[in-house]
Parts: structure tokens; C-alpha cells; sequence
């Protein structure tokens, strides 16, 4: 199985690598080729062909759609949430995705095709789903080949409305949902249909109190040989770039799908199970780390020790774990506690056993307030690991709390 995010910059994301890795809800987490946070938000996810391994690992490959001089795609234009799906008949991959204005009063969905999954798309046109309202939005495509915009049109409820057999155009609507809810996803589990969406608020607070979305919104329910999992997006209104992933496990038995975790946990697409992250090494870089230049510890109110900062910069200050142990050779997943008292992501240098990485560290709200930046790399089986941080094109780093080894 191949996977892509088609994100809301309109980019694509491959996979690689075959490995035991974490997906570390509500984390940093930095695409190779962009060395950035991941801009996937409010995106689908396709499995075209057999080429994925993991959920953890994610490059840049190519912006399937991009700014133009004017029209839909033009300056001050909202184009957001696009889902693809691929039409067998046509041999074609189909993006449908929310037009708007900028006061969002058109209210559109787009359309557009491309001949491969990460290649370049050709805009068709945008147009009011059967003259109705069109904002957040989902697609759906059932065991039979039959697809479906799922649509939120506020003046009626939630649209699932039946597309033409190339995906092109909508031909009827099937159902509505006339209670207030957007950002619709549908999941079959045999012969029942689960309809996962929030209601109509804000950026935040999606769902009551006790139902377990943990302050995130729906954008994509996915399915791995049977592992269903809940993908949503935490918002961050001020600063929609720096918004995190709520990727959990779904149970579904019957007509009951429920999700009781939010703690990290590592998926196995190859059986369609998953395990709860346990036995886990926490190291501090004030006890477990060893500092050079102008790094230096510093207090923290919101962490269990000192924290270390000054790492990189000008004076080049550095912070060097030794001796990290691992049970098994190969990828594995490190947490990075941290703090980043800036309004922007802070970068750092990453070696590990010399092989080096870049990671985005988005801001927590200040460095007394630590957030988990993921790291994912090859390490030596045993305690012959070596991990250090530098500067990245000479800028300090966020301050380090410490590690968390799984």
C-alpha cells in the first residue's frame, strides 16, 4: 500500500521505511524534505498500490495544486480540506476540496483530476453541490465503487450527496444530517456505516465533555487491514500552521466505534493491530546529558528539572546524550521534551550515531511550558547510541527538557 497526504497546501507525502515507529498524538512532527511541521490538515488519506509500511514517516514529494495569478486557486482565496479518491473506470485520481472567499460567503466545492497519485492536478471548476451550501467537506468511496460528497450546508445539515460514475459532478443527495455538524468522514465496518463529525462551534471545544476526541476535530477515518484509526486535527486559531494531529486507534464492534486512549502507541499495518507505548526511559538534560559552549541549565516551573538552553546559536552551543540504550537495532521513535518561547518553530540540528537530522519544534507558549517535538531514526542495538543537538544555519534551538526512549 502507497500513502499520500494531500494536504491543505495541496502537497503530497510519501512513505518509507519499514519499521517499528510511535505516532505521538498532539507532537511536532517534521516531514524529510521540508524540515518542517507537516501541513496535512483538514486532508484524506489513499492507499493507491502496496508501498506502505508505517504512519510515522512522511516526505515531501510535490504540490499537487498551486496559487494562481487569480480565479479559485488566486490571491485571498480559501481552498481547504481536500480528499482524493481514484475512479477505475477513467484511470483517474479525483480531488474534491472547500472554495471559498475569504469571508467564506461562496461557500464551493472544487474539483480537480491528475493521471497519477503525487503527479501535478488540472483544476476543473467549483460550483454550490446541487445549488446548496458547501464548507467543510469529506469523500467517500463504498466496497462498491459508488462515491459520495459528504457536505456541510448551514442551511439545511450535514449533505451526503451521490456523485456521477467518473466523481465529477454530484448527481442526487442520499441523506441529511439536519442536526449542526461539519467536518464529516464516513467509516464501513461490513454492512454498518459510522458517520464521524463535530458540531458547529469553533475552533475548539468539538464535542461534550466525555466523548473522547480529546480537543480535536474529525478530518479522515482510515482503515489498514483492519485497524481503524482516527485521524483529527488539534486547531491552533491564532496560528492554523502550528496546528497538531490527534491520530488514535478506533474499536469498532457492531454499530459502536469508540477510541479510550490518547497516550502514544505504535501501529502494526501489517497485521492491523496496535500496542499501547509502555516501558519507556525517560533521560533529563540536566542528569543524562552532557553540554558545550554556550548551553547552559536553566529553571523551569512546568518541568520535572532543569532545562537546557542556549543550545546552538552564535557560540554554538551544544547538548550531547551518550550511552542511549536500545533494546532492538533499527528505527525507533524518540520524544523530545521541550520548550519554545517564540511565536514561530524553532529548528535544530539532530545526530544520531552521526547521521544527521533537522526537526520543526512548534511553539509551546513559552519555555516553561514543554511540548514533544518526534524524532524517528536508526539506532545500535544496546547502549552504543550517541544523540546530539546543534545549531541549525546558526539559530538556537528550543530549550531541551529531556528524552523519552520507547
Amino acid at each position: 500500500m502507497y500513502s499520500i497526504l494531500a494536504t491543505t497546501a495541496f502537497l503530497a507525502f510519501v512513505q518509507s521505511g519499514l519499521a517499528s515507529l510511535d505516532i505521538v498524538p498532539g507532537a511536532t512532527w517534521t516531514a524529510a524534505g521540508t524540515n518542517q511541521h507537516i501541513q496535512a490538515h483538514g486532508a484524506g488519506k489513499l492507499r493507491p498500490s502496496t508501498w506502505l509500511n508505517n504512519l510515522v514517516d512522511w516526505t515531501f514529494e510535490n504540490e499537487l495544486l498551486t496559487l494562481q495569478g487569480s480565479g479559485d486557486l488566486g490571491p485571498n482565496r480559501v481552498v481547504e480540506r481536500p480528499k482524493i479518491i481514484y475512479n477505475e473506470k477513467n484511470k483517474q485520481y479525483v480531488m474534491w476540496m472547500h472554495i471559498d472567499s475569504s469571508d467564506y460567503s461562496e461557500a464551493k466545492a472544487g474539483v480537480a483530476v491528475g493521471s497519477s497519485v503525487c503527479g501535478d492536478y488540472t483544476y476543473l471548476n467549483s460550483s454550490r453541490p446541487l445549488g446548496h451550501q458547501s464548507r467543510d467537506m469529506g469523500l467517500f468511496k463504498d466496497t462498491d465503487g459508488s462515491a459520495y460528497l459528504l457536505t456541510e450546508d448551514r442551511e439545511n445539515g450535514l449533505r451526503v450527496d451521490k456523485l456521477s460514475s467518473n466523481y465529477l459532478t454530484v448527481e442526487s443527495n442520499v441523506y441529511t444530517f439536519t442536526a449542526d455538524y461539519e467536518s464529516p468522514a464516513i467509516h464501513k465496518s461490513g454492512d454498518v456505516y459510522f458517520m464521524f463529525a463535530s458540531q458547529l462551534t469553533d475552533w475548539s471545544d468539538f464535542a461534550p465533555s466525555g466523548t473522547n476526541t480529546y480537543t480535536s476535530q474529525t478530518t479522515f477515518i482510515l482503515d489498514v487491514n483492519g485497524l481503524v484509526i482516527y485521524m483529527g486535527d488539534r486547531w491552533l486559531s491564532n496560528d492554523l500552521a502550528s496546528s497538531k494531529y490527534i491520530w488514535l486507534p478506533l474499536t469498532i464492534s457492531g454499530t459502536t466505534a469508540s477510541m479510550d486512549t490518547n497516550a502514544p502507541w505504535t501501529p502494526s499495518l501489517q497485521d492491523g493491530s496496535w500496542t499501547p507505548v509502555s516501558n519507556t526511559t525517560r533521560l533529563g538534560s540536566k542528569s543524562s546529558g552532557t553540554i558545550s559552549g554556550s548551553a547552559k541549565a536553566l529553571s523551569c516551573s512546568g518541568c520535572s528539572s532543569e532545562i537546557i538552553g542556549y543550545i546552538g546559536g552564535p557560540n554554538n552551543g551544544t547538548l550531547t546524550f551518550n550511552s542511549v540504550s536500545f533494546a532492538d537495532a533499527g528505527e525507533n521513535t524518540v520524544q523530545i521534551s521541550y520548550g519554545n518561547g517564540d511565536s514561530t518553530q524553532r529548528y535544530c540540528t539532530v545526530a544520531v550515531n552521526g547521521q544527521v537530522h533537522v526537526l520543526a519544534f512548534l511553539p509551546t507558549g513559552g519555555p516553561q511550558s514543554p511540548g514533544v517535538s518526534v524524532l524517528n531514526a536508526n539506532f545500535n542495538q544496546g547502549s552504543s547510541n550517541i544523540i546530539s543537538f546543534s545549531a541549525y544555519k546558526g539559530q538556537y534551538c528550543p530549550d531541551i527538557e529531556g528524552l523519552v526512549i520507547s
